[in-house]
């Protein structure tokens, strides 16, 4: 006879397994307390990564049949899901997902399912990849500035730049200005780069100089 086991997972510890265990019972699958294995930990965290799922994946043998309410408990996205499901199915081992019928992933209908849902995750990937090109695109036409706000404002900038050149250390100024040691020193090193670029340039210290 198949053993039954059910896997339920919460992102935080306000959050309680509980309701997915009830919707199991309710649906008619009998696991035995000892076969329940629940875990609190982030959805984004792949099924592999996760210590309480990688305990069960050693827990089942041939024949057995695992339960779970949600296709998150299985992986972080579709891939993922579907690299789980695999690797179960390897083993001989049923998957049904209560959200989708109840229906065993392993089966004909569920590779199916699996195969549509891929299908849906792809097209929304590439969508959103086609919507941020298109944002950082009209972002750039409209003069906006990408990326992390600077650390320092203009202001601060050229007080660190003059209080260097007044003697001031690097370290006293980040502690002042409460920011790294390395942006002390990228401001200082864009300063001297852009003062070489200006020497060099036409109009610039060399190109005034007067002729011998």
């Amino acid at each position: 006879m198949s053993r039954i086991f059910a896997y339920a997972r919460v992102s935080t510890v306000e959050q309680h397994t509980e309701n997915q265990l009830g919707e199991i019972r309710a649906a008619g699958f009998k696991v035995e307390p000892r076969r329940i294995i629940t875990e609190t930990i982030s959805g984004s965290i792949a099924a592999s990564e996760r210590p309480g799922f990688a305990r069960l994946v050693d827990r089942l043998e041939e024949g057995d049949i695992l339960v779970v309410t949600k296709l998150d408990r299985l992986g972080r996205n579709a891939m993922d899901v579907r690299k789980t499901v695999d690797q179960l199915d390897e083993i001989g081992i049923k998957v049904h997902c209560l959200a989708l019928g109840g229906v065993d992933l392993t089966s004909p209908a569920g590779r199916m399912t699996m195969g549509v849902i891929n299908a849906v995750a792809e097209f929304e990937r590439d969508l959103l990849i086609e919507r941020t090109q298109a944002g950082l695109t009209r972002a750039k036409a409209e003069g906006k500035t990408l990326g992390r706000p600077p650390r320092l404002t203009e202001e601060q900038r050229r007080a660190v730049l003059r209080k260097l050149e007044e003697g001031a250390s690097i370290s006293r100024l980040a502690r002042d200005y409460g920011v790294s040691r390395l942006t002390i020193t990228r401001a200082r090193d864009k300063s001297r780069d852009a003062g070489k670029i200006a020497d060099h340039a036409p109009g610039g210290e060399l190109a005034d100089a007067d002729p011998a």
